[in-house]
């Protein structure tokens, strides 16, 4: 990101800048319905199994309705019993996307 030539004064050594220093992760997890976005929620870090599962847990399954469909993908975080196990007891059903 710095960049590799500018112009100075003959005979000078050129100072670049370049931005350094902590770069942050942040994770935004969300429902995605035909007509809104439900339950958002925004991490600070990487995903995990612990992670994920609270936020099924706390967001997602109230926003849930008998009948709804779940769809995730192959993502190990998404594989937890407990996960299926609160998606299914809100009354959703549960799909997995297969792996390519």
């Amino acid at each position: 990101m710095a960049p590799l030539r500018g112009w100075g004064e003959r005979g000078e050594r050129l100072i670049g800048k370049s931005p350094h220093g902590r770069w942050r992760t942040y994770t935004f997890l969300a429902a995605l319905r035909s007509d809104r976005v439900d339950a958002p929620f925004l991490f600070d870090g990487p995903i995990n199994g612990e992670r994920f599962r609270a936020w099924v847990e706390q967001a997602l399954v109230p926003t849930l309705k008998p009948g709804d469909v779940v769809v995730l993908d192959n993502l190990g975080s998404h594989k937890g019993k407990a996960v299926r196990q609160a998606i299914r007891d809100a009354g959703a059903h549960l799909l997995f996307l297969p792996a390519y």
